[in-house]
């Protein structure tokens, strides 16, 4: 994690500070900004950053939900997100699984896809693989053509006239949609279009990898209600980085 982040984060929760009128806390607003990064980045527990900071185990979770809802409002929505993609010359969407820590009896939140229980988030990246937007996260259980639909990604981009690369599982969607021939045997000319296109696609990978770089997405064990803020933190943190 670079000193530019941390220094971003500081001048996020000192502002934060002064809004509210803050006198004197326990941690200065660099020593907060550094707590929540090493939870995000590295996936650290509340009880393991307690005692490296030295502070109780509220005041570890308070702090970084602080700082979580802080990036969480400056991330960009999917309209604010188009005003960029629009001049690209096409994107890649894909859905990915954010694992959690749920029971088997949380049905919602299984995937049939993954076998296992995670938060659907949808992704557009660029042509170079560079995380464009993330959007909300759903339950796992959601189909990534459902998710795309609800999130409006599919609707935006047909009206931006925008072509996006997608896999299978997007077949169906209207617009400008690139997706693969479905079928074991396809004629030749098909075959080299499946091919092109999961060349295209991969790149859409790197972006997947961007997200699961910060160890807590690997595996989240805060309430589902949280995952969607931490989510857009990751993204206001991973845009300001590149930038």
């Amino acid at each position: 994690m670079s000193t530019r982040t941390l220094r971003f984060l500081t001048g996020q929760l000192t502002a934060r500070r002064r809004e509210i009128g803050t006198r004197w806390r326990r941690l200065p607003a660099a020593r907060q900004a550094l707590l929540a990064l090493a939870h995000l980045r590295c996936g650290d527990t509340y009880t393991q950053l307690a005692a490296g900071f030295g502070i109780g185990i509220a005041t570890a979770f308070r702090y970084i939900r602080e700082a979580v809802d802080i990036l969480a409002t400056l991330a960009p929505s999917l309209a604010e997100a188009m005003k960029a993609i629009r001049a690209k010359a096409f994107v890649i969407l894909d859905g990915t699984l954010l694992p959690i820590d749920r029971i088997a009896a949380d049905t919602p939140y299984y995937s049939g896809k993954h076998k296992r229980h995670g938060m659907n988030v949808q992704v557009l990246t660029d042509p170079f693989g560079r995380l464009l937007w993330a959007s909300p996260a759903l339950p796992g259980s959601t189909h990534d053509l459902t998710a795309a639909r609800q999130h409006g990604i599919i609707e935006a981009l047909a009206e931006a006239g925008l072509k996006y690369w997608a896999d299978k599982a997007y077949q169906g969607a209207s617009g400008t949609v690139r997706v693969p021939f479905r079928g074991r045997r396809l004629k030749r000319w098909k075959r080299r279009h499946n091919t092109t296109h999961a060349k295209i696609r991969c790149l859409g990978e790197q972006a997947m990898a961007t997200l699961k770089g910060w160890r807590l997405l690997r595996k989240l064990r805060c309430s589902t209600n949280r995952i969607t803020d931490v989510v857009k933190a990751v993204l206001v943190l991973h845009h300001h980085a590149s930038a």
